[in-house]
């Protein structure tokens, strides 16, 4: 690498490794896109967690997590922000982000390796780019493989057949949520993309390739599908922020009901169960059950959520005080 060009290593079988490199295309921050390979995870076996993507900056060095980059690349490069001036409206970026991250992959991971069809899809591609295998690239013996260590971390990621109908729920929800209000200069805080936007994107653009999430998809949510396709490459969009008002209505009101109904409550109680040492976190939400071993992770998601709405003054909090007492995320953001 020369000059201030960055490497993005990753696997377009992974939403977050996609979701940052639509984000750098559409801020224009000069990379190199790269699969991720053997030689490739010995030199970055230091970062803990080992996840995709991992970003090389200019300077050799390799950091991960992809909303912490996402907020690094806004401080190293200016104009094109992801994040919303108001800083009210940001926090709900902030939470609507964590949303797709935390809770959208479920049902991905559950459609992606439920169905032996899809099972078979994408093990023949996505086996090769993520596979840690010994075995021969590709090969017959490299994907099955892959596939079968896919499937047995089904039940520690909750894609369980108890847990099945409330995760195709939430999919179907979130289809319903978006299709109404996106369009070819649509976005969840503007006429522009914002961070929260690329990270829904990572997730819904699988879900838009993988065959049963992409059937059900065209089907219900013909706008959104061709919404995710035009985002991957958004870096000729302009445009501007919404005032607060129309910010924190229509789209982003209509996802920040999943949030107080499902996503929040989910936080809440692994939270619970993890401080009191229970082996599993059980909840009923739309009258369906959820249960999993608690994961530590999202108990430090649900810590910064409420420290992010902690640290907004009065005024915004008073701003964001209707719409999230109204969706059911209130109470449980002040730590009630």
């Amino acid at each position: 690498m020369t000059g201030e060009r960055y490497r993005l290593i990753g696997s377009t079988a992974s939403p977050y490794a996609i979701k940052l490199r639509a984000l750098m295309r559409y801020r224009r921050i000069p990379h190199d896109w790269v699969i991720m390979t053997k030689a490739l995870r010995d030199a970055t076996a230091h970062l803990k967690p080992m996840l995709i993507p991992v970003l090389q900056y200019p300077d050799g060095s390799y950091r991960g997590e992809t909303t912490t980059l996402a907020y690094d690349l806004e401080v190293r490069h200016q104009g094109r922000s992801v994040i919303p001036e108001d800083k009210a409206v940001a926090f709900v970026c902030d939470l609507l982000e964590d949303l797709a991250d935390e809770w959208a992959v479920k049902p991905l991971f559950l459609y992606r390796w439920w169905d032996p069809e899809d099972q078979a899809y994408v093990s023949r591609w996505a086996g090769e780019e993520w596979s840690t295998s010994e075995a021969e690239a590709g090969s017959r013996e490299e994907i099955e493989e892959f596939r079968q260590r896919q499937i047995s971390r089904m039940v520690i990621l909750g894609a369980t057949d108890e847990n099945r109908p409330l995760l195709e729920e939430s999919y179907r929800r979130t289809l319903a949520a978006f299709e109404p209000h996106v369009g070819m200069k649509n976005y969840l805080f503007g006429s522009r993309p914002s961070l929260a936007d690329f990270a829904w994107f990572g997730q819904l653009s699988e879900m838009a390739t993988d065959p049963t999430p992409m059937r059900i998809m065209r089907e219900r949510a013909p706008f959104t599908d061709h919404w995710v396709r035009r985002l991957d490459d958004a870096s000729g969009v302009e445009g501007d922020w919404y005032r607060r008002e129309q910010a924190l209505g229509g789209f982003a009101e209509a996802l920040l009901w999943i949030a107080g109904e499902l996503y929040l409550p989910f936080l809440a109680a692994n939270a619970d169960a993890f401080a009191k040492g229970l082996e599993r976190v059980e909840i009923d939400v739309w009258g369906l059950p959820y249960a999993l071993a608690p994961f530590k992770y999202q108990v430090k998601c649900l810590q910064q959520l409420r420290e992010k709405f902690a640290a907004l003054d009065a005024g915004e909090r008073a701003a964001l005080k209707p719409v999230l007492e109204r969706t059911g995320c209130w109470a449980i953001l002040v730590g009630g």
